[in-house]
């Protein structure tokens, strides 16, 4: 289960004083950061900004750090400091750059950090907000899906409250609740089922990123929406369930739900099922997690379900959607496989959003990069550099076998 906060955490948030609350946002310019900082800007005297960092964005990064006052402010990118320090001259902002002042970052006391950076880059800035023992609000399915025994080791070590904030998860906490474990049959997560849930396999040879950059319900990054279209996020998001509710591979279900109200099924062993439900917007987890173990105001629109008229659900298609499929033979094999899943969806994303590879071919890419990886699943990692060297070794594996599906992509 996620491990929560001790008592003592957990009154001081319910009673924060006068003091506002400090909060740090690793990801500051991706779509959940900047719901975030939303967020925020509603209640401004409720809250401190800490730390914000951004990947190259160096324009947006600066007027976000300006707006909200931040202590710090970093970019991922170093060929962008002098750029990002010339934004923020004479603001009394601290600027920095790089792998190590993210880590930084993430390292600054804060009482909350919203940790947003996608991909495995945020593995090491997550960790150090983790190991600070207060509030990690966990956006980064990275850091459970290549790097979960050791995250969750370093959650517990440090007593951290882990605060998922996919929509899914973070209505499987909801539900759950502090409910005893072994009184939970199977854990249902639900899928919109992307732009492409009714195409065939055909139709689907030809699709091209701007299709499937149009989530029909969702707003996100352009790497988390070609995740969707190819239901990779599910995948992920299966493995995240395992490692953040200790819940074997059988007792994980996805369902395909077009309206994307019911984000989560926890199905228990009387019989009952306990649904979480609201309307799609990431602001709504995000504001979970900010106000755990209380609740805040949203400016999320309201559930009516009368307007809506029907709910309807399906089985997902595991012929034309693999992923779903690569994700439970991850979990069966075990070791470092999901490491290697991981940095092989990300390159195979990449050259799909590049034109170099075919929309099908993205998870034939991941599948091979896995039938290529034997030698680097084995055991588990046993540490963070282990993760990250593994990860890069895959990477290496599947930019080599790009070729063999580069015939594959679409006419552009």
């Amino acid at each position: 289960m996620i491990v929560l906060a001790p008592d003592s955490v957990a009154v001081r948030l319910k009673s924060p004083g006068p003091r506002p609350r400090r909060i740090s946002v690793l990801g500051a310019t991706g779509s959940v950061g900047e719901n975030t900082l939303d967020l925020i800007s509603r209640d401004p005297t409720s809250y401190a900004v800490v730390a914000l960092t951004g990947g190259r964005n160096t324009a947006r990064l600066a007027e976000l750090a300006v707006k909200y006052k931040a202590e710090l402010a970093v970019i991922a990118d170093e060929a962008c400091y002098a750029d990002l320090c010339a934004r923020l001259a004479d603001t009394g902002i601290e600027v920095a750059a790089g792998s190590e002042a993210l880590i930084d970052a993430g390292s600054r006391p804060a009482d909350w950090v919203m940790a947003a950076i996608v991909g495995a880059a945020g593995l090491k800035p997550t960790l150090a907000a983790v190991r600070q023992g207060t509030c990690t609000a966990l956006a980064n399915k990275e850091c459970l899906v290549s790097a979960g025994r050791i995250f969750m080791r370093e959650v517990a070590r440090s007593k951290t409250s882990l605060l998922p904030v996919d929509s899914e998860h973070s209505a499987a906490m909801q539900v759950m609740g502090s409910r005893a474990p072994e009184s939970i049959e199977r854990i249902c997560l639900t899928a919109s089922g992307g732009p492409f849930r009714s195409w065939s396999l055909a139709d689907m040879v030809e699709v091209t990123p701007k299709q499937a950059l149009a989530h029909p319900n969702w707003s996100m990054g352009p790497k988390v929406t070609i995740d969707s279209a190819t239901l990779m996020n599910k995948a992920l998001e299966l493995i995240e369930a395992h490692h953040l509710f200790s819940v074997d591979a059988g007792r994980l279900e996805v369902l395909i739900h077009p309206q994307s109200i019911v984000h989560c099924l926890v199905y228990y062993r009387d019989g009952s099922v306990l649904a979480q439900m609201s309307c799609p917007d990431m602001r709504t987890p995000i504001a979970y997690s900010l106000a755990w173990p209380n609740r805040m105001r949203a400016p999320t629109a309201r559930l009516d379900l009368a307007s809506i008229g029907a709910l309807a659900f399906e089985a997902p298609d595991e012929t034309r959607f693999p992923a779903l499929r690569l994700a439970r033979d991850v979990l069966a094999v075990g070791g470092s496989a999901s490491t290697v899943l991981n940095a092989a969806n990300e390159i195979a994303v990449g050259a799909f959003l590049d034109g170099r590879i075919g929309f099908l071919a993205i998870s034939r890419l991941v599948e091979a990069t896995l039938d290529s990886s034997a030698h680097l699943v084995g055991p588990s990692a046993d540490s963070v550099d282990e993760v990250l060297a593994i990860d890069a070794e895959a990477r290496v594996i599947a930019l080599s076998l790009l070729l063999r599906f580069a015939q594959s992509a679409p006419a552009r």
